[in-house]
């Protein structure tokens, strides 16, 4: 067994780790960078092996940073099958087709103004790719097997977002598992991630290796934030990602309102097309989720959706005390970066990021304190009050990870940490290696290791 480690490796986006399995190449997630700028230009190198020699693409889940460089590698010339959960297909259909035509806009503008440093500014790919990426996808029913070649592909409900999984590879004697991003015991919607029970090789992720969630409850945080805040005049901007964080927040702030710890008729926003599509989704696979069918369907109850691009054009200017979501959740694009433009000058005002910010992303620098930020070739002061919420992280924290290592029956002759940042995956290495006395290591990118 072979595994080339083509992306999320050294840093917490990316995700892309090619299997070497049974005669046939598989590649376990196909995920875009994210953050740094030099990590994002590893999106326009080309695909360090040919494409045409992959056999199958699985998908561990519908995040950009394990499936949105999908539409690339097909524009490459990639032909074969992709496999992914039921409800992972149908999220990928909204994030991959709004992915494109964010990075259309965003070369539109960029030509237009021309703040772009090229001659002209280029998509990484289209709509029409990412319709083209989209048809290949093949669901992988509950509890069933797919077969490429001599090689069996099955998935393991792993919590963190709807339809994400651990991908289980076998061949002969032989398996791999992927955990792709897991899950928490106790997240909002999503249940408990399920256990593996056996691998020769294991790829574990590190997202939150170095740390644990904090005790506070992070609807209190939220309720405090939405009080303090509109109590002198200012909105909250949440930015969120449109799928997992949205619903979450959404389901939140109806508690809030329940509970009376927020005004009943405070004004709230969802400003995302791609949200409120990925919200509909959530209420169709609302079995997959631990709240119940009531709770499902009035996630949206008296949030008002924003759709068109004048609606949020008007809501920009809006003045009086509100609450909006809108997306992306690191602040790299989409509707929020206008939002943005007009709040965080505006001391009144709060921007609260629920969540773990990439360094390098907009989100990641406003949560460091920055003075100002760039934002459609231009800088704009912040002055708004700025704070991240890290209790809705849909991850599971250092003491997570391990404990859903620990469901395994028999320890894997070799763990790979992946999908972190160097000090988090270091840090789960050495818990590895001094708790479970596993084998294991964090690989470089671009390695290649026999396991």
């Amino acid at each position: 067994m072979k595994i080339s480690f083509l992306g999320g490796a050294d840093t917490v986006t990316g995700s892309r780790h090619l299997v070497e399995l049974g005669g046939q190449h598989i590649l376990l997630d196909c995920g875009l960078f994210q953050g740094f700028k030099v990590l994002r230009e590893r999106n326009w190198a080309a695909f360090p092996v040919p494409v045409k020699a992959l056999d199958a693409v699985v998908l561990s889940h519908a995040h950009l940073d394990h499936s949105g460089y999908l539409p690339s590698l097909v524009k490459q010339g990639y032909t074969g099958p992709v496999y992914a959960s039921v409800a992972t297909r149908d999220l990928c259909e909204v994030l991959l087709l709004d992915s494109a035509k964010l990075q259309e806009e965003d070369a539109r503008r960029a030509n237009k103004y021309g703040y772009s440093k090229h001659a002209k500014a280029l998509a990484l790919y289209t709509v029409a790719d990412a319709k083209r990426a989209i048809a290949k996808i093949t669901p992988i029913p509950p509890g069933r097997e797919v077969r490429v070649g001599s090689v069996r592909i099955s998935l393991t409900p792993i919590g963190h977002l709807l339809g994400a999984s651990a991908v289980t590879l076998r061949a002969g004697a032989e398996s791999l598992v992927f955990s792709g991003d897991v899950g928490r015991d106790d997240d909002v919607l999503m249940p408990p991630p399920q256990h593996v029970a056996q691998a020769d090789v294991l790829l574990v992720e590190s997202t939150y290796g170095n740390r644990n969630h904090p005790p506070n409850d992070a609807d209190a945080r939220l309720g405090q934030i939405i009080r303090d805040t509109v109590g002198r005049g200012g909105r909250v901007l949440l930015p969120a990602f449109a799928v997992g964080r949205a619903q979450a927040l959404l389901h939140s702030l109806q508690d809030l309102r329940a509970a009376g710890q927020i005004p009943q008729d405070m004004p709230v926003f969802l400003d995302s097309p791609m949200a409120i599509q990925a919200t509909a989704l959530y209420q169709r696979h609302r079995r997959l989720m631990r709240i119940t069918s009531r709770e499902a369907s009035g996630l949206s109850d008296g949030v008002t959706m924003v759709t068109t691009p004048q609606q949020s054009e008007r809501l920009t200017r809006a003045r009086y005390p509100c609450v909006i979501i809108s997306a992306s959740g690191m602040a790299t694009g989409g509707r929020v970066l206008h939002h943005l433009k007009t709040m965080a000058p505006d001391p009144r005002n709060h921007i609260a990021f629920p969540g773990f910010q990439v360094a390098g992303t907009r989100g990641g620098k406003l949560v460091g304190g920055a003075s100002e930020v760039k934002i459609h070739g231009e800088y704009v002061p912040v002055r708004a009050e700025v704070s991240q919420i890290e209790g809705f992280s849909g991850h599971a924290d250092a003491d997570g990870l391990m404990a859903w290592m620990r469901g395994f029956e028999t320890a894997p002759r070799q763990t790979f940490v992946v999908h972190g940042e160097p000090e988090a995956a270091d840090t789960l290495r050495l818990r590895i290696k001094d708790e479970l006395m596993w084998k294991v290591q964090v690989p470089e990118h671009l390695s290649t290791h026999s396991a």
